[in-house]
């Protein structure tokens, strides 16, 4: 009943008009601007994954148009789809909810339900900026990755303890890994600092326990650049 009342009872029976076409290519378009506003407030986006948030439902859509009805396409285009998934970086959880969030959109519109569309993405947008204005699920902001790297004779084993209790409020080894042919040992750890700073003695106090080797201390999910 719901697509006979916004007049696309066409384009669930298989035939698609122009007129019917341009207007949901039009609520895709604006719905994916949107969704990608909604997803930068608040969070690191690049310009490539806000355009493609911003294009996203209205590919969906067009696909979604094409194939109706017809099994063939339907299996054809999830294997085109697949095969671009393996060539694809994995994302942040974030990345990929905003990613649902956008073919969902392309789904319902591509399927004639352009008020359903709409009216999903109000409750689904306000609830995601609702969450991240109560910062829900967010990490203590003292909380950091801290990565040291220490020549293979040196015993880890408890040498950074009398610096972790004097600049930090909790730390614990997470990974140990080697490197350089297995002359480099890579200790991961998970600690809160004392302070929202990095103090600068810190790191210099673990500088000359590890010869001066690598240091690498970022927020919890950071990524770093290879």
């Amino acid at each position: 009943m719901l697509e006979t009342l916004l007049g696309f009872s066409s384009i669930i029976s298989g035939s698609i008009t122009l007129t019917s076409f341009l207007i949901c290519t039009a609520v895709s378009l604006v719905l994916g601007v949107l969704t990608a506003l909604v997803y930068k407030h608040k969070n690191r986006c690049s310009q490539s994954f806000a355009i493609t948030l911003a294009i996203l439902p209205a590919i969906v859509q067009v696909v979604i148009m094409l194939v109706n009805g017809n099994i063939g396409a339907g299996v054809a285009v999830a294997g085109a789809f697949s095969l671009v998934r393996f060539r694809s970086a994995p994302g942040t959880a974030k990345e990929i909810g905003a990613i649902f969030l956008a073919m969902a959109i392309g789904l319902a519109t591509g399927m004639g339900y352009v008020t359903l569309a709409a009216l999903f993405f109000a409750i689904i947008g306000l609830f995601m900026l609702a969450l991240n204005l109560l910062k829900f699920g967010d990490d203590d902001e003292n909380e950091r990755t801290l990565k040291i790297t220490i020549p293979e004779n040196l015993d880890y084993d408890g040498i950074f303890d009398d610096l972790f209790s004097q600049y930090t409020e909790k730390s614990t080894l997470e990974k140990v890994k080697t490197s350089n042919m297995g002359t480099l040992y890579e200790l991961q750890y998970s600690i809160i600092l004392k302070s929202r700073e990095i103090p600068k003695a810190f790191i210099d106090e673990i500088r000359t326990r590890n010869g001066n080797l690598n240091i690498t201390c970022s927020k919890t999910g950071t990524k770093e650049t290879l």
